[in-house]
């Protein structure tokens, strides 16, 4: 059963993100939102460990909260959009969030 990871809180104010890195499967995906794009932040251990994930775990960023703080998603990360957020809900069998 693949599930859909939602994270929206900083990497850097808590362990939810090193907590989910431990808990995804094969054919999982994780979607970064709000405060949790910034993992993505270059020469950082969070997104060391983001690009360490297996390749068959995809990585999602929202659009709009990267656009809001400034950010570049790496080749890692595909970047989507609302409505691509709510099709990636549907496309999982399960949508986890982190909250």
């Amino acid at each position: 059963m693949a599930i859909l990871h939602i994270l929206s809180h900083s990497p850097f104010t808590d362990s939810r993100l090193s907590s989910c890195l431990r808990l995804l499967g094969a054919g999982d995906a994780l979607l970064l939102t709000g405060d949790a794009v910034y993992a993505l932040q270059s020469g950082t251990a969070h997104l060391q460990a983001l690009q360490g994930m297996p390749g068959n775990v995809a990585l999602y960023a929202l659009d709009e909260d990267l656009a809001a703080r400034a950010l570049q998603a790496p080749e890692r990360a595909l970047v989507v959009d609302y409505a691509q957020f709510v099709e990636l809900c549907t496309r999982y069998d399960k949508v986890n969030s982190w909250l």
